[in-house]
């Protein structure tokens, strides 16, 4: 499963610095306005500790992690729906990942510059999801066109959906994101999803911060919201990539935070992993959660989907503390699944096909 998450934010807020410490890839960071232009891409693996366990105790040959990939894309302004800045190429390339993670800068630096001159992480974060919802608007209008005319011809379905858009539409006017919306309209998800709106993907908050007092507003607001984030020194995070936990605690710097980052993008994908592991191969697998069993084979090879029989599940911690695969099945440990069992975060499981 392919996985990607755009850096967002206003120019100069840390996105690039961010993208590098996460990627350990070098890019173009200057003090100026649109530094990025073309997205910068690369590889993050998902840290989980449940990995290197059951690689360690089954003495893997090799171990495959989860993998996230991040963009770091271009600044945005005020106006990038109209095409202000590079409005239109990071419109283009946000609607190509699966979540944002948006950077607020908060830290007050007089020699890194500010697009609007002063430090406001509210104003900040209202710029860019202003520019998203403007923009769907202008997707959600057109669609309702063809639905509007379509209903006029006794369409049914079309007239389920021109309802539902309907409510959209007068939820982005009054600057709500469609997650919001689709989380306070059950039924609507599917409809709405079909329209590839930019304010309905999951946001994660990084708030750059010297301390966490300057992102005192940012948090709150992120809290009612309820959505994931974090508060970090970015420049301070890039600095301690690659370093020891000695290392770190002779230059008394506290432990790495992108560790969290990286696992809340995960979690806001609403995603969740099991693994398949032995002495060949220990390996972490990637899918939303509420999957079922076939659908989980089925992101290792499709002929486990088509040709489903049953799973053989256990949670990973049981697992090693039974000693072992033959010592669980003697205990009686690992459950016999069908068709219907829903996956578990946790599960480790092998799938029996035809």
């Amino acid at each position: 499963m392919s996985l990607s998450v755009g850096i967002v934010g206003l120019p100069n807020v840390g996105k690039s610095t961010l993208f590098q410490a996460l990627t350990k890839k070098k890019v173009d960071i200057a003090n100026y306005p649109f530094c990025t232009i073309d997205p910068n891409v690369g590889i993050v693996k998902v840290p989980d500790e449940r990995l290197l366990k059951l690689a360690d105790f089954f003495q893997s040959k090799k171990v495959i992690p989860t993998i996230i990939e991040f963009v770091d894309i271009a600044g945005l302004v005020r106006g990038a729906n109209k095409g202000e800045g590079l409005g239109n190429q990071f419109l283009a390339s946000i609607r190509e990942v699966d979540a944002i993670c948006q950077v607020v800068r908060c830290f007050k630096e007089t020699n890194v510059a500010h697009v609007d001159n002063t430090i406001d992480p509210l104003r900040d974060i209202t710029t860019v999801n202003t520019e998203l919802i403007l923009k769907d608007i202008e997707t959600v209008r057109k669609r309702l066109e063809t639905l509007e005319k379509n209903a006029r011809g006794q369409d049914k379905k079309a007239q389920v959906q021109q309802a539902v858009v309907q409510g959209l539409l007068r939820s982005l006017n009054q600057e709500i994101p469609a997650l919001q919306f689709i989380k306070e309209n059950p039924g609507s998800e599917e409809i709405v999803r079909d329209l590839f709106l930019l304010s309905a993907k999951p946001v994660i908050y990084v708030f750059n911060a010297n301390r966490g007092k300057e992102a005192a507003t940012a948090k709150e607001y992120a809290k009612k919201l309820g959505a994931p984030y974090a508060i970090m020194n970015i420049k301070e995070e890039e600095e301690k990539v690659g370093l020891s936990g000695e290392e770190l605690r002779e230059l008394g710097l506290s432990e790495p935070r992108l560790p969290e980052l990286i696992k809340k993008t995960y979690e806001a994908l609403g995603l969740i992993t099991f693994f398949s592991t032995g002495p060949v191969e220990t390996r972490a697998w990637t899918i939303v959660r509420g999957t079922k069993a076939p659908d989980a084979g089925g992101v290792i090879h499709s002929d486990f989907k088509e040709k489903f029989i049953r799973a053989a599940v256990i949670q990973w911690n049981t697992l090693l503390e039974a000693g072992g695969l033959a010592e669980a099945m003697t205990k009686g440990l690992i459950r016999t699944e069908g068709k219907e069992y829903v996956v578990k975060d946790g599960d480790v499981i092998e799938i029996k096909h035809g």
